[in-house]
């Protein structure tokens, strides 16, 4: 008998996309949008503000002192003398972008989303555990075939604060990246000499989930204090009796980064106990920006010829 030829095709699927879903993303990408567009315009705002502040700083020292004026603000005397006027201690100090960046700091408890690059091994995998350990209220995603725009997106809608991604060359960790949500900045370290837990010795202090305290210590520039905030963002606010500390030190800007915990042998007397990871830092670029938005303004980068050049240290 005569066969049919449609008899082995499979019935064909067909998806059904939600409108409300599709409604969501576009309304959340129009406010990403305007809230990007609003931080870049008080950004832009800043060389005015500044130059305008340091001349209302240069008024209120002569009238403390009761001494004429400097002949540079004579001409707009009559207008800051009436904005003096009215300013408190609130209004008196301009507001930077940074302050729009980290206004909830110490408000809010940071969330932390670590994450990888594509196809990790188990050593960057194994880093990335130890890293999402290492941050209280943090939560680690599978990287899969997820591009970088997906991935900062999905953080937006759940609500963290940070993403923290580790890179790797040929099984070794040698990149970390610290993008702050939702407006960014995005700092680009490279690690050296990273060394897992399990490759302590002697071997790792158990993990504990209490807050921790944070040393930072070397951070003497505006660009060193930028970093110090960037990594303190990333911590809640700890517990005084809490046995957790985190360690960052800048030498020479290489950052030492250390993780222990310690305990009161006696009255006077403290015992350290290494919980690892433990690795070093060196900041190669700090973007005004989240991750995927390659069109920001670079705020530092390291040229090549910083590294031969008179030494001079930038954090």
């Amino acid at each position: 008998g005569l066969q049919n030829p449609y008899q082995n095709l499979k019935p064909q699927t067909h998806y059904c996309i939600n409108n409300d879903t599709i409604m969501s993303s576009s309304a959340s990408q129009r406010r990403q949008t305007r809230l990007r567009r609003e931080y870049l315009y008080r950004k832009s705002l800043e060389g005015p503000e500044k130059k305008e502040y340091e001349q209302k700083c240069i008024i209120r020292q002569a009238l403390a002192e009761g001494r004429p004026l400097p002949t540079e603000v004579r001409a707009s005397y009559d207008k800051l003398a009436q904005e003096i006027s009215q300013e408190d201690g609130k209004t008196s100090t301009p507001h930077s972008h940074i302050d729009d960046e980290y206004g909830d700091a110490g408000l809010v408890e940071p969330r932390v989303c670590v994450t990888t690059s594509r196809d990790p091994s188990s050593r960057l995998k194994q880093f990335a555990k130890e890293m999402k350990l290492l941050f209280p209220n943090s939560d680690r995603m599978n990287r899969g075939n997820y591009r970088t725009d997906d991935i900062l997106e999905s953080c937006r809608r759940n609500g963290y604060s940070d993403l923290v991604m580790v890179q790797e060359t040929r099984g070794e960790p040698d990149g970390l990246v610290i993008s702050h949500l939702p407006l960014g900045p995005t700092a680009f370290f490279t690690i050296s000499n990273a060394v897992l837990r399990h490759d302590l010795d002697p071997p790792a202090a158990p993990m504990s989930e209490a807050y921790p305290h944070l040393i930072l210590e070397g951070f003497g520039t505006d660009l060193g204090k930028r970093v110090a905030t960037i990594f303190k963002c990333l911590f809640p606010i700890p517990k005084a009796d809490s046995k957790r500390v985190v360690t960052l030190v800048n030498q020479n800007d290489f950052l030492s980064f250390r993780h222990h915990m310690y305990s009161q042998v006696k009255h006077d007397e403290v015992q350290l106990h290494e919980v690892g990871p433990r690795f070093e830092l060196r900041l190669y670029q700090i973007r005004l920006g989240t991750l995927e938005q390659k069109e920001a303004d670079n705020e530092y980068v390291l040229r090549p010829y910083q590294n031969t050049a008179q030494k001079r240290n930038v954090l």
